[in-house]
């Protein structure tokens, strides 16, 4: 079995906590037998963002005309991104909230995979069809704040995106979703705050291997 962890940090784990997420999973499933686990870092790679030049890319390409490099830059980082997303039987996601919505690089790497005719079609109703709903789907979100409360949720534009686009759009079943909250609104508790969430990290890791055992 393909787990493809899509990292989505280049904070240091000793200052990012989703960072820190995603290296307890790794360590937590290095040894499993019969998982091929492979990472995606979104800040790692080249990923120019989603807009007027892939849209300009696409109508050359249709035409054959000739391409700019930047233009090529981001054909290619798209595939790349696609293939990668192929290849998962499950799909992790370790990423923060930042300014109450995933980084910029995770948006970009989700504009890359949202298309129409590979993770999604219309019917002639015009109806949703999911073409990849087999994936498995696992988020691993730090945020410093308290957002579970009723107050709070609503301003919550991180899982709740994510939720909605990989259950929702493209139909896939999210099997684990680990959150660490608070640990910057309540110092005094961080680090047990902390330590709480990446003992279910492991957790959710070590479930994914009995899973796919």
């Amino acid at each position: 079995m393909n787990v493809l962890v899509v990292k989505a940090n280049n904070r240091p784990a000793s200052e990012g906590v989703s960072s820190k997420m995603y290296e307890t999973f790794i360590e937590a499933v290095k040894d499993a037998k019969n998982v091929n686990v492979t990472t995606y870092d979104v800040f790692e790679e080249d990923m120019p963002y989603f807009g007027q030049d892939l849209f300009n890319a696409f109508g050359k390409v249709q035409q054959d005309g000739e391409l700019t490099d930047t233009e090529q830059r981001i054909l290619a980082a798209k595939q790349k991104a696609k293939d990668a997303f192929t290849d998962a039987d499950v799909v992790v996601f370790a990423f923060p909230l930042w300014n109450l919505t995933i980084p910029a690089k995770l948006q970009t790497f989700i504009d890359y995979i949202d298309e129409a005719g590979y993770t999604f079609k219309y019917d002639e109703k015009g109806n949703l069809v999911h073409l990849m709903a087999d994936k498995k789907i696992i988020l691993l979100n730090a945020r410093g704040g308290v957002y579970s409360t009723p107050e709070m949720a609503p301003m919550e534009m991180a899982v709740n995106y994510m939720h909605n686009i990989f259950g929702g759009m493209f139909g896939m079943e999210i099997i684990g979703e680990v959150i660490i909250e608070g640990h910057n609104a309540m110092p005094d508790k961080s680090e047990e705050i902390i330590e709480e969430g990446l003992q279910k990290v492991t957790e959710a890791a070590s479930n994914l291997v009995y899973q796919l055992a």
